[in-house]
């Protein structure tokens, strides 16, 4: 089968920065090409036009049209032109789309459209309980129901999505996946006290919360050392054009002194930063379906998490990880301090978290999955 994604980020040096939509197409493309599949990637709002391939993934750069009042629909026919030619003239099969902005809406493509849903941007205004852009609700609409088949990468995700937009549009949920092999720790039981959140550094990740937690744990084990990193964000509601500044006087005055932001790192170096970690934080109160979450799970960490929505299709509470609410700050704080003052509580959540990963979210068989889904809806 011929594939392609339409993204507005791929992790790679030529296509910029990248989010959890551009990894989690990376981990998918990777696995059907593994299959045997063709693998097609269009990314959009690049500094130029370019195609080429590498790892046999055919990368496609494309340069958004510049027309005041008019750039973002000519932007939307260079992109159905390339992609219809490319569905001419490669045979591509089928189109995989975000729901991010809704850039397919009014598109017409000469072949069927999957949107996999990973949290549209009116999907997340609305857990952060912030106005949505009505423009970019309009969009994410359309694009939404002129979509061929939904997939959506939580249960959650998909029924909160036909809230927002006034559908009871049929999906199928298939979870992002991970390369397990590519997470897999020499020794997953660390020895220290650090605690370790990665993400990128944004409000609706719960960072802002981070400081009260750690206060709390600093005041019980004033050895425990918090590490950060992620790239850091504006603050939208402070408009602040730095999260990681907004945390600092959030601090204590001793408990700051055992805090480190190393900011963004390149993803290969991730795996090494979780293996040397003792405990994971994510206290989110926006996801759709977290690859980080996977990534600590398959590293066979122990987790405290958001138990917000998505969560308990993740972590089941109590048996591969422990799920508080964000603003819950003690109680979020004595589950950490549990951990880290129990190794044996550390293997036994840890070993359960790998366990899981390995049959809910191994990429090869969510790639089985997604390919199954896109034959149902082949002519």
């Amino acid at each position: 089968m011929n594939i392609a994604f339409l993204t507005p980020e791929f992790p790679h040096p030529k296509t910029g920065s990248s989010g959890g939509i551009g990894s989690s197409i990376q981990n998918l493309s990777h696995c059907l090409v593994s299959l045997g599949h063709s693998v097609f990637v269009y990314v959009y709002a690049q500094d130029t036009d370019e195609r080429f391939t590498e790892d046999n993934l055919t990368i496609i750069r494309i340069r958004n049209q510049q027309f005041k009042g008019l750039s973002w629909w000519l932007t939307r026919k260079k992109i159905e032109r390339i992609l219809n030619h490319d569905i001419r003239t490669l045979g591509i099969d089928i189109v995989e789309v975000p729901d991010w902005t809704g850039i397919s809406a009014w598109m017409k493509l000469n072949c069927p459209v999957v949107m996999r849903l990973n949290g549209s941007d009116t999907f997340f205004c609305d857990l952060d309980q912030r106005p949505v852009k009505w423009w970019n609700k309009i969009q994410e609409q359309t694009a939404f129901k002129q979509a061929d088949g939904i997939i959506a990468v939580s249960r959650f995700v998909g029924k909160h999505t036909n809230r927002l937009f006034h559908t009871q549009t049929a999906f199928e949920v298939i979870p992002n996946g991970i390369r397990i092999e590519s997470f897999s720790a020499q020794n997953n039981l660390a020895t220290n006290t650090r605690i370790l959140y990665f993400g990128t550094l944004i409000r609706k990740k719960g960072v802002l919360e981070l400081p009260a937690i750690f206060n709390t744990i600093h005041r019980q084990l004033p050895d425990a050392e918090l590490l950060l990193i992620g790239g850091d964000a504006p603050d939208i509601l402070t408009h602040s054009s730095s999260t990681s500044e907004l945390m600092k006087p959030l601090f204590s005055e001793d408990a700051v002194k055992r805090v480190r932001y190393a900011g963004k790192i390149p993803y290969a170096a991730i795996r090494e930063q979780i293996e040397q970690a003792a405990v994971c934080v994510f206290p989110s109160f926006a996801e759709a379906c977290p690859v980080s979450w996977m990534e600590a799970m398959a590293m066979g960490k122990a987790i405290v998490a958001s138990d917000i929505g998505w969560a308990p299709e993740l972590i089941t509470d109590g048996i591969d990880g422990l799920l508080v609410h964000p603003t819950q700050h003690s109680k979020f704080a004595t589950k950490v301090v549990e951990l880290l003052e129990s190794e044996t509580m550390r293997k036994q959540f840890g070993d359960a978290a790998r366990q899981h990963c390995i049959r809910s979210f191994d990429g090869m068989d969510i790639a089985k999955k997604s390919v199954q889904f896109y034959s149902t809806h082949l002519s």
